[in-house]
This record gives C-alpha cells, structure tokens and sequence, in this order.
C-alpha cells in the first residue's frame, strides 16, 4: 500500500499531511521539533512523525487534529525553504501499514475496525454525559469554544519598550516558546531577502534579536512575522533599541 498521495490522485482532504524533500542532514529530533513550531499556527497537532530508516529520510508526517487545519498548512506552507530545501507538501493516505508498524500503532484491519467502532460510541456517550451534566454552560450552547491560543493570557506579559525604537534594521522578538532554538528562529526569518543572524539571549528566554542588512528589510520581515504562532505563542516583534 502507498504511503502518500500521487500528485494526480484524488486523495480527499484528511487531518494528516505528507511532506518530502526535508533537508536529510537534520537530526531527527530536532527536524520534529521544528517542524511542530512552523506548523502548530495552523492548529493544534496530534504528532509529528519522522524516521531514521533509510526509505523514509527526507519526509515527514503532521498530523493535525482537524481537517481544515492541514488544509491550511498545505496551501500556505507548500514550497516553504525549510533548512533551505522547499517544502514538498500533499495530503497522506490512510497511514499505512508500513508507518503505523514503524511508529508502533499498527492495529490488523478488523480489530482496528471493531475498535474504532466501539470508541465512537463510547466518545458519543461521554459527551451526551459531559452536555448534561454542565447545562447550558456547554460550550455548544454557545457556538465552538475558542483554542487556548486564542484566551487572553492574564499573567505576565512581554516586555515592550516604553517608547518605540526608531525603525533600524535589528528586530526585536518577544513572547516566544521555551522550546524556540536559534535554527527555528532562523527558519523563519532568512525567507526574507537581508537575513544576517538570530541571536537568542541565555539569560533571558523568550526573546532574541534578528538582524537583517538594512531597515527596510527588517521592516518586511516584521510586517510578515507579526504575531506569527510558534507553537501557541504569538510573537511580538519591535525595532530593537540601539
């Protein structure tokens, strides 16, 4: 059974997308890593799987946990210079047997089935318990209950400097996650034209510095970057005082 979609084939829209032409060179755990802080802005991810095997070098595979999620990300992150190779993404088959043996979850097809079935209706049944027990407090009473990324965090918040920085052409990034590295940093702003460096400060996390050649180019890369989800972080992005 194939792993992936063909180009021409009809795969239907699903939660988990394929994605090949990876930088081979990257350590696993830190191809996972990164991969997860470019993709979680487009919705909450169930797992990031990669290998080491020689037939799967190269690719990945994100699962997220909603459709339109993955749909997001295939359309706005295809082509993307991840560690200076672009991103080849496309919606995945049904993990396939191959993937779920590696990653330890191969069910055979019956009892997958039969399990399923019997998770549905034990799901469907803590709900109706969930709905009755909270009354109208249910969030559906109310429509879709907001991601956590979008309730306002009410305890310490970033640091901005009282009066704005002159535009130069440093930048000055806060709020981000404590997994963010210097490499993830440096994945998203090198797509713009002027990249120079990232320099994350030790003493300080959840901060760093970019550098571009001039201040027009760090003004692009600003402008595009603002607010832009690491994980479930917002970024806030200044001009760095001088």
């Amino acid at each position: 059974m194939a792993e992936v979609a063909n180009p021409g084939s009809d795969v239907p829209p699903n939660q988990t997308i394929y994605i090949n032409n990876l930088n081979e060179k990257i350590k696993l755990d830190e191809l996972k890593k990164s991969l997860n802080a470019v993709f979680s802005q487009f919705g909450k991810i169930v797992e990031v799987l990669a290998f080491k095997t020689l037939k799967h070098k190269g690719q990945a595979w994100v699962v997220f946990e909603e459709v339109s999620s993955a749909t997001n990300a295939l359309r706005q992150m295809q082509g993307f210079p991840f560690y200076d190779k672009p991103m080849r993404i496309q919606y995945a088959k049904t993990k396939s047997d191959v993937i779920a043996k590696a990653d330890g979850t191969f069910v055979p097809r019956e009892k997958r089935k039969r399990h399923e079935e019997r998770a549905g209706k034990k799901k469907k049944e803590q709900q109706d318990a969930n709905q009755a027990a909270v009354g109208m407090n249910y969030p559906g009473a109310y429509g879709v209950a907001p991601p956590l990324s979008q309730i306002p965090y009410m305890g310490a918040k970033p640091i901005v400097p009282e009066v704005p920085a002159a535009p130069n052409n440093i930048l000055f990034v806060q709020n981000l996650p404590h997994e963010a590295t210097t490499l993830m940093l440096s994945l998203l702003f090198r797509q713009y034209p002027g990249f120079k460096e990232v320099r994350m400060v030790e003493a300080k996390p959840g901060i760093a510095f970019v550098e571009y050649e001039n201040e027009m180019q760090s003004t692009v890369a600003m402008n595009a970057l603002q607010n832009f989800k690491m994980v479930e972080n917002a970024m806030l992005i200044t001009y760095a005082k001088k």
